[in-house]
């Protein structure tokens, strides 16, 4: 039998598209070797809210009497926050499961080879059987970047340098933690250690935290963190990893931190190795897959969607590109837009983004008219954010008017910061944003009275 689509993983892209050509009528396998949902649901986005909103709740009891509210010896029992998220993230695996099955896709709990070309199209070794499809569409996500540091491996290997899997499931916490890294995963996950009383450290090798973020939102991000008790080490180039020691060069001198666990949190790279990708000649690019805007690769009937092709490495970025590539089958005309993709790092408070940032349109040429207001504009945000001093960008192209970047440094930010998608999306101004209704009393609001203030 040849399914009209096989799909290689099972992470959002992969599970995403193989209900999508599952529920247009095609034939369809999904092949996956660890868990359906992928790092997304099983060791990235989902756990790691999880823990972090036991985090909030411990801090929120802590600080409850700001609110008026009294509570006495509060703890944390981080096993049972960690049985708590596995019992989520069970949950919702379940639910793909039950979602595929629905949808009459046959599940293959195997690790997949692609194996070559056939007149029907292209197969796929899984658990010593074959599987041949018209259509192929790659989704093995990415893989955390294993840094070529001496001691590194060894520490992986001992379990005293840990991935974000490993960290997870850390059922005792630790009294010092040391991140390598001050991107998404090593902020979110130094957020939930420093909220529940672990002495947290993060080294990064550039002079900022949060990437390639708005540079003011990172440095008021780092102050607000700073309070929280984290430590930041910036400009430091980690050289060594031994026993209970980092070992880092910063400004020509070598320095040492003493600590009881290290999270590896500097990036991730497309997972590509061992696929088989060479037997088919689908092209690579630093070992992502190239693809164009409608998830083709360079070989006919051949798609990649997800963290494998490292456009976006984003669950919802996969989503849509599984829409995308599914729809490129089916003969539906779509195409893949990157323009207006929201980011958010869940830190407290929230950082989330969309678009471009006042120095990424500069970079450009791009003459811009830039808004920023005080988290406090907002009534609701102040109600029940007591001291906390976030604040908003919106960024306008001076030449057309439009919206086209959107920073909100605060709690409630990742609920609403697709409004501002929408409205680079339609190319909006800010005239017609202001004639958009927002419900009040909501955090969401202020994009109004920032519109209202170009």
């Amino acid at each position: 039998m040849a399914y009209d689509v096989i799909v290689l993983g099972g992470g959002p892209g992969g599970y995403m598209a193989a209900e999508k050509s599952g529920k247009a009528g095609l034939s369809t396998v999904c092949i996956e070797g660890r868990a359906y949902g992928g790092t997304c649901l099983n060791e990235g986005c989902i756990p790691t809210k999880a823990l972090l909103y036991s985090g909030k709740m411990y801090l929120h009891a802590k600080e409850a009497a700001a609110f008026g509210v009294h509570a006495e010896n509060v703890t944390i029992d981080n096993a049972a926050v960690i049985d708590r998220k596995n019992k989520v993230v069970k949950t919702l695996v379940s639910g793909v499961e039950a979602t595929l099955k629905a949808h009459k896709v046959e599940m293959v709990k195997e690790y997949g080879k692609i194996t070559g070309k056939t007149a029907e199209g292209y197969t796929v070794e899984a658990g010593g059987k074959t599987y041949e499809g018209k259509n192929l569409i790659i989704a093995t996500g990415s893989v955390t970047s294993i840094i070529p540091i001496p001691g590194v491996k060894e520490g992986l290997a001992s379990g005293y340098v840990l991935t974000n899997r490993e960290l997870l499931d850390l059922k005792e916490l630790p009294k010092k933690l040391v991140v390598l890294g001050g991107g998404v995963i090593g902020l979110e996950m130094a957020t939930y250690y420093a909220m529940v009383g672990v002495e947290t450290v993060i080294i990064e090798m550039l002079d900022h935290i949060a990437g390639t973020t708005d540079k003011d939102m990172s440095k008021e991000l780092m102050k607000i963190c700073g309070k929280m008790g984290m430590k930041f080490i910036l400009g430091a180039k980690v050289t060594e990893v031994k026993g209970d020691r980092v070992v880092y060069e910063k400004d020509g001198q070598i320095s040492e931190e003493l600590t009881d666990k290290v999270l590896l949190s500097i990036g991730r790279r497309a997972n590509t190795d061992g696929i088989g990708l060479e037997t088919i000649g689908v092209e690579t690019n630093r070992g992502a897959v190239v693809t164009d805007e409608f998830m083709k690769t360079n070989v006919p009937n051949v798609y990649a969607v997800g963290d494998v092709n490292a456009k976006i490495m984003l669950a919802h970025v996969a989503y849509r590109e599984a829409d995308v590539a599914v729809n490129t089958i089916c003969g539906i005309p779509d195409r893949m837009r990157y323009d207006a993709v929201p980011s958010v790092i869940y830190t407290l408070p929230e950082l989330s983004s969309v678009g471009e940032t006042e120095e990424s349109a500069k970079a450009k040429g791009l003459d811009v008219k830039v808004v920023r207001l005080p988290m406090i504009y907002s009534g609701r945000y102040l109600v029940e954010n007591p001291g906390e001093n976030g604040f908003m960008k919106l960024v306008f192209n001076k030449k057309y008017g439009t919206l086209i970047g959107a920073q909100f440094l605060c709690n409630y930010s990742s609920e609403f910061i697709a409004t501002c998608a929408a409205f680079i999306e339609m190319e909006f101004t800010a005239d017609d944003m202001k004639q958009v209704i927002l419900p009040h009393p909501t955090v969401a609001e202020i994009i109004r009275d920032a519109a209202s203030a170009y």
